[in-house]
């Protein structure tokens, strides 16, 4: 995938973070100027991930096809797939600890009034899902039905799975692996099509929720707002500090590197919009192996959301001191585990972390209530949270890559041109 040429791409002599941060600037203006009368530009918004959803399923099936076919020719393919699995639960884990951890230090619920009971109309339904339901629902019983209703963990057991079978019969598998390459391509390019639209679609989303949020919601939830995006600062600057002690190489060039992606993210919540500009970042500027990255990125996208994974643990403590539940040693490791699990299966879905915030309350008997509450701030918080979650899946692909001795030192620590 090395031919990606959208980080070259040139509107009135301005590349794509140029352009981005401008439509983002103006959108925050018009919003301000035009408050409610702004709501209706967030269509360009939603087209723009209307598009992205288009072919987001095709991509994590055909990258993580083509990474995982790819990487038993070149290095030890369960290696990769086990270090980066492991890298990226622990990271989640790490994260949802450091949620619960800040949320009982600093208490942002203490004195919120709980509210009306019977106040979940707004609220997306059926949330509360079991454990036991979770990991049934992992396994597709049809995977054009996974495809059409974006089940992205249920695509991308299918994918693992039909990796390794092809793995198993190399020498039959010639045509499928060089079609997957082809269709891999040609996803791409979509994507890289789609993407130039991104300057409008930010323009819209930002006009339409600083004219539609207000400012009161967000001084009443102000405590929790700081906390969450301060837990966010830290696990942000706690990748730096990974790729420091495993990689041994320095940050700072990945940090660098990573702001059109970071601008991307905070701008459109969603993962899944930004993983394609992730992916050619970090092959072209890194120098990232393209075995790692197209393996790696996809399963990120879909298993390692840290941003939700903080946020789940400050929300769970939030509503437990909001409506005076008192938490034991038990509910905590309930909520580790509910926390993780919930931040993998909320991957990709624009503000997917809501549906499974029932999961984590009712799994320690917190009113689900509660949940109206955040709605406001949801969005705002969201895009925090997607930024952390991306650059983390970029930082571990990073490291990883690095550990197998695939990266490509001179091109990592290269000037930006």
């Amino acid at each position: 995938m090395a031919h990606h040429n959208a980080s070259e791409w040139k509107l009135f002599g301005m590349n794509i973070l140029q352009l981005v941060a401008i439509g983002m600037v103006a959108g925050i203006a018009t919003g301000f100027a035009f408050g409610e009368s702004a709501a209706w530009l967030s269509v360009f918004g939603t087209v723009f991930l209307k598009l992205i959803k288009m072919v987001v399923a095709p991509l994590i099936f055909f990258a993580l096809l083509s990474g995982i076919t790819s990487l038993t020719e070149t290095s030890n393919f369960k290696g990769i797939a086990l270090k980066g699995t492991a890298a990226y639960l622990l990271t989640s884990f790490m994260a949802v600890c450091t949620g619960l951890i800040l949320g009982s230090i600093f208490t942002p619920g203490a004195g919120v009034p709980p509210p009306e009971a019977g106040g979940t109309a707004g609220l997306p339904q059926g949330q509360a899902m079991k454990l036991g339901e979770f990991f049934m629902h992992l396994i597709p019983s049809n995977i054009v039905q996974a495809m059409a209703g974006d089940q992205y963990l249920q695509i991308i057991i299918f994918a693992v799975f039909t990796g390794i079978v092809m793995n198993h019969m190399p020498d039959r598998t010639g045509r499928v692996r060089e079609l997957n390459t082809e269709l891999t391509h040609i996803i791409f390019k979509m994507i890289e099509w789609i993407v130039r639209l991104a300057p409008v679609a930010v323009f819209g989303f930002m006009a339409s929720m600083v004219g539609t949020t207000g400012t009161e919601v967000i001084f009443s939830l102000l405590g929790l707002m700081v906390l969450v995006i301060g837990a966010c600062v830290f696990q942000y600057l706690f990748f730096g500090l990974l790729i420091l002690l495993i990689a041994r190489i320095s940050p700072l060039p990945f940090y660098r590197k990573m702001i059109t992606t970071q601008l991307m993210a905070f701008s459109t919540s969603s993962s899944k919009a930004t993983l394609t500009t992730a992916m050619r970042e970090l092959q072209q500027k890194m120098g990232t192996s393209e075995s790692s990255t197209n393996f790696m990125m996809p399963l990120g996208a879909c298993i390692n959301m840290d941003g939700t994974a903080i946020y789940l643990g400050i929300c769970a403590v939030f509503f437990a001191q909001m409506f005076g539940v008192q938490l034991d040693m038990q509910d905590y490791l309930v909520l580790m585990l509910t926390c993780t699990l919930g931040s993998i299966g909320a991957a990709g879905i624009p503000s997917g972390s809501i549906i499974f915030m029932g999961m984590v309350l009712t799994s320690v008997n917190i009113p689900m209530e509660g949940m109206i509450i955040i709605l406001g701030v949801d969005r705002i918080l969201d895009m925090f949270r997607t930024t952390v979650n991306i650059t983390g899946d970029a930082a571990i692909t990073l490291i990883i890559d690095k550990t197998e001795g695939e990266l490509d030192k001179e091109r990592y620590y290269s000037k930006v041109k």
